[in-house]
């Protein structure tokens, strides 16, 4: 499936429809949507008329607030949420990009030090390689979680408002653009303060355009991680056992790394690594088909999880690309 590519007008020359379903619109007249069109004019700049018909276009939908409240991050077991992303066609589709982009992911390498696996592995969960986007309008799902998810409403009205800042920005159409019921937009799925702050030119062109340039999104992801604090060349996460099973003060499930690999060893952990005994370390434990698997995660495993603050997230973008690095050919005229 083609993933639905915005269209790039100025803002000011777009034509607001009305609303499909009026009772679903949001009153520009709510207290909590007057204030938000009132600092986007005053803290921003934004012409007022702008904003106030993007709200009157945007609607509310039930669906997202649904799935914003159930993650698969918290409805599956780890066994369960692997295989839904190991699966033979994600990895055969992860060595065709690898194959056809292999030039510019050892360039990213180099110029931020981020391995070539996590930037692949974390396309493939996002978007399947651009397979999978989003079909809901970013305008209606921000704005829905902005004033009706109370929960988080004040996270999602600051990435309201960063969406309205990016399409002048990047002259982006806020009607136009789809992608997931969080607000998460183009191939590497950036929200859109990310986008803002992290997206960078990959090709050359003078714009950061994370839909239909590929250069673009491999750089952009190796921005992201490299900006959080990835290490070049150290490792992500290790198998590990426990020396006896009754071992006291392992705490699993944090993605912070508040252990150091001296602390985990000293309760008992028993596992591989290059890294010195101060560096620091989380102990991971999720439920494998067969029982607790256990996990040290280091420094660069926390990089990944600013990504997506989840465990499973991370685990899963580096077993996959691993995966998928693993059946790489070749490149031509290199011996076997």
């Amino acid at each position: 499936m083609k993933p639905t590519l915005p269209l790039r007008l100025a803002p000011v020359l777009l034509l607001v429809l009305p609303a499909a379903a009026p009772a679903a619109a949001f009153d520009s007249s709510r207290d909590d949507v007057r204030a938000f069109i009132e600092e986007m004019e005053q803290k921003n700049g934004l012409e007022r008329a702008w904003v106030e018909e993007l709200v009157a276009g945007a609607e509310f939908q039930q669906r997202i607030i649904d799935l914003v409240s159930r993650p698969a991050e918290r409805t599956r077991r780890w066994h369960e949420y692997r295989r839904h992303f190991l699966t033979h066609e994600r990895i055969e589709a992860g060595v065709r990009f690898w194959v056809e982009h292999r030039e510019r992911l050892a360039a990213a390498e180099r110029e931020s030090g981020v391995a070539q696996h996590v930037i692949v592995g974390i396309l493939g969960v996002e978007t399947f390689y651009g397979r999978i986007t989003g079909n809901f309008r970013v305008l209606d799902a921000l704005s829905t979680l902005a004033f009706d998810y109370p929960p988080r409403s004040p996270f999602f009205r600051s990435e309201l408002e960063q969406f309205l800042l990016l399409a002048r920005e990047e002259a982006v159409a806020p009607l136009s653009v789809r992608g997931s019921y969080a607000g998460a937009m183009g191939y590497p799925q950036f929200m859109p303060s990310s986008y803002r702050a992290y997206a960078v030119d990959g090709d050359g062109d003078g714009r950061r355009d994370l839909w239909t340039s590929w250069d673009d999104v491999i750089a952009s992801v190796a921005n992201y991680l490299a900006r959080h604090g990835w290490r070049a060349g150290e490792p992500i996460v290790t198998p590990a056992e426990l020396w006896y099973p009754d071992a006291d003060g392992l705490v699993a499930g944090s993605i912070v790394t508040d252990e150091t690999v001296q602390s985990l060893r000293g309760k008992a952990l028993l596992f591989e690594t290059t890294l010195d005994e101060d560096a620091p370390a989380a102990f991971i434990a999720v439920a494998g088909e067969e029982g607790p698997e256990l996990r040290v995660g280091f420094r660069n495993f926390a990089v990944i999880t600013r990504y997506n603050r989840s465990v499973m997230y991370a685990l899963a973008v580096n077993d996959l690309g691993r995966a998928i690095e693993a059946r790489l050919p070749l490149p031509a005229g290199e011996p076997s």
